[in-house]
């Protein structure tokens, strides 16, 4: 569990960096490709995308030893992260509402601690493999599509693909049994987490760029949380302590509806615009 938080500190605190960054590249002329170049001369958003990468990393050893309901429930509640860094650093006015949020999240993660067996020790099958890869082939799919869709539903269409690519990483961590070149090459979940992650990028970023961002965040959390943990439990044999199922269910829900009421603070934009 301290890799998992220590994913979501990390994932949390670069979105709050990047942010830092954004708004001061965004005072130039010139395109996206022009602000991309800007934020890359910003030291913040360099420890920021660091940061993204420990946090994979404390990601990958998390998902080997803990059950994926655990993990996936511990990344959400990066967004209690963003919002208190956010709260220091942007001087972001958290509502009494949003800090209630960040207990929820915190007491949902104590309740999952206490209630998480270890992980699974079934290798799940090669049909799942395949499975993987197909629905990270078809949120590739939707991404490539996504802006010619349109509508309120948009942005949380976009967003739930995002947590299906997102989930689609955390399944597949899980299906890769060894790194040897020979069997990865071979192994239908590796090149799912590499196409599951591209997706869910290109998905997040186009349900940002025209809706809400709160919409989205939203929908990514659902994706992300509940496939995973579901896929985990039926297929990979994730399991509570003796007597604790009911603690663990609980401690999930309560953790996921605290990240959801902090949807506002998914995205760095969204945080740029309540800084002063």
């Amino acid at each position: 569990m301290v890799c998992a938080l220590g994913a979501a500190v990390c994932f949390g605190t670069a979105t709050v960096l990047q942010a830092v960054a954004a708004r001061t590249a965004a005072t130039g002329r010139g395109g996206e490709a022009a602000l991309l170049l800007r934020a890359l001369r910003q030291w913040r958003y360099i420890a920021g995308l660091a940061l993204d990468g420990l946090g994979f990393l404390f990601q990958i050893v998390a998902l080997r030893s803990l059950p994926i309901y655990a993990v996936s429930a511990a990344l959400a509640s990066s967004l209690a992260v963003t919002a208190v860094v956010a709260a220091r650093l942007l001087y972001v006015r958290l509502s009494g509402t949003e800090w209630r949020a960040v207990a929820l999240v915190c007491a949902g993660l104590a309740m999952l601690a206490l209630a998480s067996g270890p992980e699974g020790k079934q290798d799940g099958t090669d049909t799942l493999r395949y499975v993987m890869l197909a629905v990270a082939v078809g949120m590739l799919l939707l991404a490539l599509a996504g802006g010619q869709l349109s509508g309120k539903g948009r942005s949380l269409v976009l967003g739930l693909g995002a947590g299906l690519g997102f989930g689609v990483v955390e399944v597949s961590v899980r299906l890769i049994d060894t790194l040897a070149p020979a069997n990865l090459f071979t192994n239908p979940a590796a090149y799912a987490l590499v196409i599951g992650s591209s997706a869910a990028f290109m998905l997040l970023t186009s349900a940002l760029t025209r809706g809400s961002v709160t919409t989205a965040t939203a929908g990514m959390v659902i994706g992300e949380t509940i496939g995973p943990a579901a896929v985990g439990v039926v297929w990979l044999g994730d399991r509570t302590r003796e007597g604790l199922t009911w603690l663990a269910v609980l401690g999930f829900a309560v953790a996921v509806a605290g990240a959801l009421l902090l949807g506002r603070f998914g995205e760095a934009p969204a945080v740029e615009e309540q800084a002063t």
